[in-house]
C-alpha cells in the first residue's frame, strides 16, 4: 500500500453510491476521503413521458446515453417496458465508464470518442457526421447541455429526448467544510460534473478557503467556469477513478 495521501483528507462531491470506488482508492493511498455530495440523483415523479417516447424506439437509429445515471436510471425500466432492444439500434456513450453500465445489460458494441470525453467528442467521431434522416433519441436526466441535439439536428438527424432522472443540490451551506478548513483537516476537493461545479461557488462563494483549497476536476469544460472565479484547479488526464487518483497525488505533492 502506498501513502501518496497519508494525512490528506479529500472532500468528494459526487452523488450518494457513486463514490464507493474512488474512496477506497484514496483509503489505499493513506487518505481520508470525505463525502460531500453536490448532485442528489433521484427519479422522476411521472415516467409517462418517458414510457411515451421510449414506446418507438424500434423507430430510431441511434441511442445515445450521457452518463452512467442515464444508463442506470433507464435500462431496467426501458427492458421491462419493451422486452428486447430493436436489433438495428446503434448505441453511443459520452465515455468508457457510461459504455461500462450498458455492457451490464448486455451491451457491448457502443460507439464512444477516442480521447476527451464529453458532447463535443462524440460529435467529432465519423459516425455522427452524416446524420440526414437518422432518428436519434438520447437518454439523460431532466435538462442538461443541449449542444449535442442542436448539432445533430444541424446535420439533418431527428432528435428526441427520454428523460429518466432528476438533479438537485442536496447541500443548503457549507459549514461542515469550513470547519474542516479552519482545522487543517481539509486538503483537497473532488468535482466531476459542471453542475457540481456551480453548485460549489454558489454555496462556497462567500468562504474563505474556497480559492485556496486544492479542486481537482475531470474535464476542461468543469475547469473553465472555476479558472474564471480564480480556484486552484487541476485537470485529471483521463475519466476514471484511477486518473482522479493520480491527479490528486500529483496535485497535493506540489
Amino acid at each position: 500500500m502506498n501513502q501518496d495521501l497519508s494525512n490528506r483528507t479529500i472532500a468528494i462531491t459526487r452523488p450518494t453510491g457513486q463514490s464507493e470506488k474512488l474512496s477506497a482508492a484514496i483509503k489505499n493511498a493513506g487518505g481520508t476521503p470525505f463525502l460531500f455530495p453536490l448532485i442528489s440523483i433521484s427519479g422522476l415523479d411521472d415516467y409517462d413521458t418517458f414510457d411515451a417516447k421510449v414506446a418507438s424506439l424500434e423507430d430510431y437509429d441511434w441511442a445515445i446515453f450521457i452518463s452512467s445515471n442515464a444508463v442506470q436510471n433507464s435500462l431496467p425500466r426501458l427492458q421491462a417496458k419493451i422486452k428486447s432492444l430493436p436489433k438495428t439500434l446503434k448505441f453511443a456513450a459520452i465515455g468508457p465508464t457510461t459504455a461500462g453500465e450498458l455492457k451490464t445489460f448486455g451491451i457491448a458494441d457502443v460507439l464512444i470518442p477516442k480521447n476527451r470525453f464529453d458532447s463535443e467528442s462524440l460529435l467529432s467521431l465519423p459516425e455522427m457526421q452524416n446524420m440526414a434522416h437518422q432518428k436519434v433519441m438520447i437518454f439523460r436526466g431532466v435538462g442538461g447541455r443541449e449542444i449535442l441535439a442542436e448539432t445533430l439536428k444541424a446535420r439533418g438527424a431527428v432528435v428526441a429526448f427520454a428523460e429518466s432522472y432528476q438533479r438537485i443540490n442536496p447541500q443548503s451551506h457549507t459549514k461542515i467544510l469550513d470547519a474542516m478548513w479552519e482545522k487543517h483537516a481539509l486538503d483537497a476537493i473532488v468535482i466531476t460534473s459542471s453542475e457540481a461545479m456551480r453548485h460549489l461557488l454558489e454555496i462556497a462563494k462567500n468562504t474563505s478557503w474556497l480559492k485556496q483549497i486544492k479542486v481537482c476536476v475531470n474535464h476542461a469544460r468543469i475547469a473553465e467556469e472555476a479558472n474564471h472565479a480564480g480556484l486552484n484547479i487541476s485537470i485529471a488526464e483521463t475519466s476514471g477513478d484511477e486518473a482522479m487518483l493520480q491527479c490528486l497525488i500529483k496535485t497535493l505533492k506540489d
